[in-house]
């Protein structure tokens, strides 16, 4: 399973994590559940039904989270300064 394939890729990683916390707490603050499906499927490597079943969702639900959730963090990752 891949992030993003197109995020920009840094030589620092302190700052790219940085990054990413700094863009899942925004997501979290517009939409808490898409923030978990992030959190669950990248970083805690479930699968879209383990994902489903942790949030007592549908599994169509997680995957429409998931591609929306994605997205939306390319976009906020983009914006991010690399200085």
């Amino acid at each position: 399973m891949t992030f993003a394939e197109d995020l920009p890729v840094r030589d620092e990683r302190g700052h790219d994590l940085v990054a990413i916390d700094d863009a899942l707490n925004a997501l979290a603050s517009m939409d808490e559940r898409k923030s978990r499906v992030v959190e669950l499927r990248f970083f805690g490597g479930l699968s879209v039904e383990e994902t489903a079943m942790a949030l007592k969702v549908s599994p169509e639900t997680v995957m429409r989270d998931w591609k929306l959730a994605r997205a939306w963090l390319r976009r906020e990752m983009r914006g991010t300064s690399t200085t």
